[in-house]
């Protein structure tokens, strides 16, 4: 299957695979930015009086991502040092220009001055880090925020988002047809707060209680039994209001606001205890929400997202759309697909779906 590509990535023994998805989508190398630098080779012992003093006359305005120096290994264990000097054109574009200053550095320290090219973005992927050092070293910082998984999962933690997407792929398929669901889940105590499944498109259809489907978090932990292969596995998944964001007009004057959603809760009881909206919870789809999924999920404060089979024509969270990296919104979750083992999704109803991918 394919799917958004980043630097973490865990595999469970079971061939399930946890994606981290970036909040901008990794550049080609041969289409990244490039600026031109005046550079030179220089002599070790001198490098830090010209690093420091280039650093006073001509600061890499723009490209503090670009390291100063780049060191070669040469043969016999010996290596060169390389030093960027300054951009290879000046504010006004031309080409010729050199600070004096610089020329000046150049002349005390005889240095043999030359043309190169250098990355002009800092890199977001580590992939795109790997590219940008073939042309010069560039620095790489992974995501700051303190979001667990960005940088990979314990096997712990593996196994209990992995438990929690079979939970999701089980409420998906309870009902007569197959529709998206979501499990709503506090990490820190790893118990399941709310679960629901899309019915925007299907209110109407007869569906079983799924309440009294055994759709529980210990059976989650089963393996591809949470769902039976049956007859299902030739639906065409028209209901999953995702994957056709806009299919709710043709029923908008027979459904209700207030029946659109099917909820099934747990035993936890709302107390003070509880945080503002959904703060610091996990959310779990089978399908990549679209847009207004997505934005649903910001203004609860979802910490992070978990989804299975990706939204080629809608999706908002890697497939067309990264709202994740969007700059101008108040709250940033991080994004993740699980991808399932091939296994299960030969033997399962959802099977199909995989199709989408």
């Amino acid at each position: 299957m394919n799917g958004s590509v980043d630097e973490t990535s865990v595999v469970s023994s079971e061939g399930w695979t946890i994606i981290h998805i970036p909040e901008k989508p990794p550049v080609l190398p041969h289409l990244q930015d490039t600026v031109e630098v005046l550079a030179s080779a220089i002599e070790p012992k001198h490098a830090d009086t010209i690093v420091r003093k280039l650093n006073h006359i001509a600061p890499l305005e723009g490209l503090r991502h670009v390291k100063r120096i780049r060191k070669t290994c040469l043969d016999g264990g010996k290596s060169q040092l390389f030093v960027i000097l300054c951009l290879a054109s000046g504010n006004d574009g031309d080409s010729n220009f050199v600070p004096e200053d610089v020329l000046e550095l150049a002349n005390t320290y005889q240095l043999s001055t030359f043309t190169t090219k250098v990355c002009k973005h800092a890199a977001s992927t580590k992939e795109e880090w790997e590219e940008q050092c073939k042309l010069w070293p560039t620095s790489f910082h992974p995501p700051t925020y303190n979001i667990d998984g960005i940088t990979g999962f314990s096997e712990e933690d593996s196994s209990a988002v992995f438990n929690f997407m079979k939970l999701a792929v089980c409420l998906a398929k309870s009902g007569t047809s197959v529709v998206n669901a979501a499990v709503i889940v506090d990490p820190s105590s790893r118990q399941v707060v709310a679960s629901s499944c899309d019915q925007v498109l299907s209110c109407y259809a007869p569906r079983e209680n799924t309440s009294k489907g055994s759709c529980s978090s210990n059976q989650a932990e089963g393996s591809s039994e949470v769902v039976k292969a049956s007859n299902e596995a030739k639906q065409s998944y028209k209901d999953v209001c995702c994957l056709h964001p806009w299919g709710w007009l043709e029923q908008q004057s027979q459904v209700k606001h207030d029946e659109r959603m099917d909820h099934h809760r747990n035993d936890l009881l709302c107390d003070s205890t509880r945080p503002y909206l959904c703060t610091g919870y996990d959310i779990y789809f089978v399908w990549e929400p679209c847009i207004m999924c997505a934005m649903a999920i910001v203004h609860q404060r979802i910490r992070r997202v978990f989804y299975t089979f990706p939204n080629p024509n809608d999706g908002a969270l890697g497939s067309v759309h990264r709202l994740q990296g969007e700059r101008s919104l108040n709250h940033h979750y991080a994004v993740f697909r699980v991808s399932l083992p091939e296994e299960i999704l030969k033997s399962e109803a959802l099977a199909t779906a995989s199709k989408i991918d």
